[in-house]
């Protein structure tokens, strides 16, 4: 199989995209390598290092199925430009979108959306038919580019994957997700600072992130439409307090003005056949270990908004 993944030098991408490699596909990358290039050279791999707005016919020549990651993620990433933002987050995703159709050789697009596309929610379990209410510019383009791609099934199978907060290791780390963030604060200072703590959200490890988007990849006759993945509601307090076992640190707890607790139910994606493998505690031990050995270092580009605001990614 010939696939696209745009922000395939990403977070995420930088795991899904050795993986596609692994199991013997032809894989063509379109990212901006605005946080670095940690993917490997390899016959089947082939990067373009552009805007997805920069796609051509002629990149997506053969492509049979495309992996739409790129994105300008997160609230605090998004609010440093707003207009760029909704460009990248859903401009570019609708010009994507034409230029798939016209290939007539793609057959499945596969977007990562997010859980935040909810907003707040008194629900017990949030499930896909909830109404959207989102409540920040990062979770309203995430919501409109939904709308585009589901506008696009006549033309071929289209899942939005509405996934939880990824942790977990990868070759493009990233420490401003909770998980990771609060094992760099343990491993570092001894002691994790936690706003709020009350606040209930899903999470998902990054292997079973992969293996998802693999999952509708190799899927056959699934329905087109949206589908949650994560699989623990827990707190920000638990997540600190297994942290902190690791770790033998101190909790900071402090005032939070972010309100958000919700949490996702992924019945729809497990009655699929789908089930996950691994869970948060994995996630710490491995990002401990790798801290404590040395493999991991904290480096500025892991901090995704220091290093955009620093470079002046995006300020145009």
């Amino acid at each position: 199989m010939k696939i696209l993944v745009t922000g395939g030098c990403g977070y995420v991408g930088s795991n899904l995209v050795p993986k596609l490699l692994r199991d013997g596909h032809q894989v063509v990358v379109v990212d901006t390598a605005w946080f670095g290039n940690f993917l490997d050279s390899h016959p089947n791999l082939t990067v373009l290092t552009k805007l997805t707005s920069d796609i051509s016919l002629a990149d997506l020549e053969g492509v049979n199925s495309v992996i739409h990651l790129a994105n300008i993620a997160n609230d605090p990433s998004v609010e440093l430009n707003p207009n760029f933002s909704w460009e990248v987050n859903v401009l570019h995703t609708t010009q994507l979108l034409y230029l798939c159709k016209k290939t007539k050789s793609v057959k499945k697009f596969l977007y990562a959306s997010s859980g935040s596309v909810y907003g707040l929610k008194t629900e017990p379990n949030v499930v896909e038919d909830l109404e959207l209410v989102p409540i920040s510019a990062y979770n309203k383009t995430k919501m409109s580019a939904e709308r585009v791609c589901l506008s696009f099934t006549d033309s071929f199978e289209v899942y939005c994957i509405r996934p939880a907060t990824v942790c977990g290791l990868s070759p493009r780390m990233r420490f401003d997700v909770v998980v990771n963030m609060f094992v760099l604060q343990a491993f570092t200072n001894s002691s994790i600072s936690v706003l709020g703590g009350d606040q209930v959200r899903p999470n998902i490890h990054m292997d079973d992130m992969v293996r998802v988007y693999e999952h509708f990849l190799y899927s056959k006759k699934l329905e087109s439409g949206c589908y949650n993945a994560g699989f623990e509601n827990i707190s920000v307090l638990h997540i600190a307090e297994l942290v902190a076992e690791r770790f033998k640190s101190k909790i900071q707890i402090q005032q939070s003005n972010d309100p958000r607790s919700y949490r996702q139910d992924s019945k729809k994606l497990l009655s699929t056949g789908f089930s996950p493998s691994k869970t948060v505690s994995h996630a710490i031990e491995e990002i401990s270990d790798a801290l404590i050995d040395g493999r991991l270092t904290d480096q500025e580009r892991w901090h995704t908004v220091r290093w955009m605001s620093n470079n002046k990614i995006g300020s145009h």
